[in-house]
């Protein structure tokens, strides 16, 4: 089956699931996952699971990316921070939907892997940044001090301070926390300089590690 055809059932199969938010699926449509994939797993690039990368780490289940990138509400005109780019598959889809993706990875083989797909695929609107991504957009271009919406694509032992500090007024950060091998999938709103909180189910992901006194955050 051609990729295409794998590509529409795997919308399908999001719509089916509960995804409703038509951005969402028609960036689904348009991204090839068989591109951020390795090699040896591209005949499984549409199945509904996480897939091994470079360096031990995955790319996630789509479900799971759908779900987070529902939570997230994005708009055409939001700057959004990623916080994990891995294969740069959840950027693409992002830079699908809103105006700019700052995304920043810690491991610099995967952020440079992933910029060489990216590139060539025309997202001029996506910008990188290789370094702690636990203390968000720091020293990097372009020079943004917040973000309407920030996503981290991997588990934090607990709420990331930085992270928060970074989130416009009216935005809203979607981040698994927990350190044990499942997490919680947490949604934080920020409305009058207040943070609300909200639990969204279980998840799996690989820890958020950063610099930070040597230890994960």
């Amino acid at each position: 089956m051609r990729y295409e055809d794998q590509r529409r059932l795997l919308v399908n199969e999001l719509r089916a699931a509960g995804i409703a938010d038509e951005s969402v699926l028609r960036a689904f449509s348009r991204v090839p996952r068989e591109l951020y994939v390795l090699p040896e797993y591209r005949e499984y690039a549409y199945r509904n699971q996480p897939l091994p990368i470079l360096l031990s780490q995955t790319i996630s289940q789509p479900l799971m990316i759908a779900i987070m990138m529902e939570h997230l509400e994005l708009k055409p005109d939001d700057i959004v921070l990623e916080v994990g780019t891995g294969s740069g598959y959840q950027a693409a889809l992002l830079a699908e939907i809103v105006k700019e993706v700052c995304t920043v990875e810690r491991l610099e083989p995967l952020s440079l892997d992933a910029q060489k797909v990216l590139r060539p695929q025309g997202y001029d609107n996506i910008y990188y940044r290789i370094g702690d991504g636990a203390q968000g957009w720091q020293k990097a271009y372009p020079p943004y001090k917040e973000f309407q919406k920030i996503i981290v694509t991997a588990a934090a032992a607990e709420i990331p301070v930085k992270l928060v500090d970074q989130l416009a007024e009216g935005g809203i950060l979607v981040v698994p926390i927990g350190s044990g091998a499942c997490q919680i999938l947490t949604k934080l709103s920020k409305q009058d300089g207040r943070i609300i909180t909200s639990t969204h189910g279980g998840c799996a992901f690989v820890p958020l590690v950063t610099d930070l006194e040597g230890r994960k955050a």
